[in-house]
């Protein structure tokens, strides 16, 4: 009989290329669209005890090793200097995504070039770290796409650029379209997120969140702390970024109540 994937352990798995990954999938699933339904009808704590199971079952640890070894960081470290390349590596990480005994590290400083020639810092995890946040954004995502606005395109699954290039199509197509596109940028919007605020408002495990939010990074061997902000390299920040801003087209829509006025 099979067992639940909240109950088989990874010493269970006979080898890491012999998962099925369809199954995975399917479970995870199963679990994200009960913790949204839940939501949606105001049973928080039970979406909340769905989310604990998700974070501590099989199938969303082998999903979030998956994910962090075949993404283009793969062969990026963290601080540790560790890396999952063999199949052997990646099924023994399994084992090391446990909640009680995980301790976060900082997070390792680079620079990327940007366009304008400047410098633009990011954050590398560890892949314990990228694994660990892959796993609790499994947990998180069913809620924050409950929660998020209607015209929020970016970071999110199954929409994109092109979604939002469709949508403007649509409204400035119309015979009563708005004359003007406003494209507006928040300066520094991953960096100065208040910590305080996550912590009160995001329906996640406190104490993960914390350690994600504190880790602090490590830039030319000195540390430093992380006192705002969701690190910029981080799996999960772009989803905490999307949760802070939402209402912006509600709050937006209340303040501006002209019928030429659309939200993108």
């Amino acid at each position: 009989m099979e067992r639940s994937p909240r109950t088989c352990a990874p010493s269970d798995l006979p080898s890491w290329n012999t998962i099925s990954w369809k199954d995975q999938e399917k479970r995870v699933r199963k679990l994200q669209n009960r913790i949204a339904k839940a939501f949606r009808e105001g049973k928080y704590n039970k979406a909340k005890a769905l989310q604990y199971l998700l974070t501590r079952s099989l199938a969303a640890k082998c999903l979030a090793v998956r994910r962090v070894t075949t993404n283009p960081g793969k062969s990026t470290p963290g601080v540790d200097q560790v890396i999952w390349k063999t199949p052997k590596q990646k099924k023994d990480a399994l084992s090391t995504l446990k909640r009680r005994e995980y301790h976060s590290l900082p997070l390792r400083r680079v620079y990327i070039p940007k366009k304008n020639g400047k410098l633009r810092p990011l954050g590398i995890p560890t892949m314990k770290d990228r694994a660990m946040q892959a796993v609790y954004m499994m947990a998180l995502l069913p809620i924050a796409e409950e929660t998020a606005d209607p015209n929020s395109y970016g970071f999110r699954p199954f929409r994109s650029t092109a979604d939002a290039t469709d949508a403007c199509f649509i409204w400035l197509s119309r015979s009563d379209s708005p004359s003007w596109v406003l494209e507006g940028d928040i300066t520094g919007c991953f960096d100065n997120i208040d910590h305080d605020w996550l912590l009160r408002h995001v329906p996640l495990d406190k104490r993960m969140l914390t350690q994600w939010l504190k880790s602090g990074f490590i830039d030319r061997r000195r540390l430093f702390p992380t006192v705002a902000g969701t690190p910029q390299g981080g799996i999960i920040s772009a989803t905490l970024c999307n949760m802070t801003l939402d209402g912006l087209e509600r709050e937006l829509k209340t303040r501006f109540p002209k019928s030429r006025v659309y939200m993108a």
